[in-house]
């Protein structure tokens, strides 16, 4: 099993700034958490555990996460992930904070379920989900990387398709010798993705009063944008194609003419 923690500085907003749950201030009381998973028509297992939370006497974001090897680690991660959170509990947090969270639950809820490991989320924190706490603020859908995008957080490297995170840890999962072989850019950059996903949780509830309607309505112009300057670049090249194909009989005609 990989574990990686890290411990970044950052400052907490005043209250005038920051995502209020019920009229209460919670980011100091959260933990922010997301998982990467390998599904083949069920859960199979979690790839990457990463969580984050705010420790105040340190004035640092702190992450957890861990990351399977081989087989073996399918049931550990499982028993590392609910240690973690009875460590959190004891230490007094209350708030379990994801995007769109309803996946991971249904994920380790279910793997929780197959490996005889008893937790309910549900009973031992208060679940946030920031995609509901948008939607009901704005009476707008959003995904993540557009939510960060307006609160102007930008991210180090590429982005990782869930696809191409559910090959990885397929191949880890069938192939014990595998993670052996993968280039140690390719393990950082796994890693250093999931530590964004939960830290920028964390940013984005630090600067949630910072945007406006008006900011809101500005992106979605800027999205609509940029989906019509693609739409219009796709055809451009639909048509270029078609040229290619139209003319290539008159040019093997041209090559046999001499």
């Amino acid at each position: 099993m990989l574990v990686q923690q890290e411990r970044i500085p950052v400052a907490v907003n005043s209250s005038a700034y920051t995502l209020k749950y019920r009229g209460e201030e919670i980011i100091k009381d959260s933990i922010f958490f997301d998982l990467e998973h390998y599904l083949y028509k069920e859960p199979i297992a979690i790839g990457v555990f990463g969580a984050a939370i705010y420790q105040e006497e340190k004035k640092a974001i702190e992450t957890t996460q861990y990351m399977i090897e081989n087989r073996k680690d399918a049931r550990a991660i499982l028993k590392m992930t609910k240690e973690y959170f009875e460590a959190m509990k004891t230490m007094g947090k209350k708030y379990l904070v994801t995007f769109s969270g309803n996946n991971d639950f249904l994920v380790i809820n279910h793997l929780f379920k197959k490996h005889e490991i008893e937790y309910d989320f549900s009973e031992e924190f208060e679940l946030v989900d920031i995609q509901k706490e948008y939607e009901a603020k704005y009476k707008k859908n959003i995904g993540l990387k557009n939510l960060e995008r307006l609160h102007q957080i930008e991210r180090d490297g590429e982005l990782i398709s869930g696809m191409t995170l559910a090959k990885t840890f397929s191949k880890i999962i069938k192939d014990h010798s595998y993670i052996h072989r993968m280039p140690e850019e390719k393990i950082t950059r796994i890693m250093k993705y999931n530590e964004q996903d939960v830290v920028n949780l964390f940013n984005i509830m630090n600067r949630w009063e910072e945007v406006t309607l008006e900011d809101v309505l500005t992106l979605e112009e800027k999205l609509l944008e940029e989906k019509i300057r693609k739409m219009e670049m796709k055809q451009l090249l639909e048509e270029a194609e078609k040229e290619n194909q139209k003319s290539l009989p008159l040019d093997d005609l041209a090559n046999e003419m001499g």
